[in-house]
C-alpha cells in the first residue's frame, strides 16, 4: 500500500470516527432536552391541577361567606323589626 492511500485511509477513518462521535453528541443533547421538556411539561400540568383545586376552595370559601354575610343581613334586619 502506497503512502499516499495510507494517508487518505487514516484521513477517512478519522473524519468517519469525528462524524459518528458527533452524531451521537447530538442526539445525547437531542435526547436531553426532550426529556426536560417532557418534565417541564408535567410539572407544568401539576401545577394547572393544583391551581384549579385552590380555585375550587376559594369558590367554596367565598360561597361561605357570601352565606355567612347573608346571615348577619338578615339576622340585622329582623333585629331592628
Amino acid at each position: 500500500m502506497s503512502r499516499r492511500s495510507k494517508v487518505v485511509l487514516g484521513l477517512s477513518v478519522l473524519l468517519t470516527a469525528a462524524t459518528v462521535a458527533g452524531v451521537h453528541l447530538k442526539q445525547r443533547q437531542d435526547r436531553q432536552r426532550l426529556r426536560d421538556g417532557v418534565i417541564r411539561d408535567i410539572e407544568r400540568q401539576n401545577r394547572k391541577k393544583e391551581n384549579i383545586r385552590l380555585l375550587g376552595e376559594q369558590i367554596l370559601l367565598t360561597e361561605q361567606l357570601e352565606a355567612e354575610r347573608e346571615k348577619m343581613v338578615l339576622a340585622k334586619g329582623s333585629q331592628e323589626t
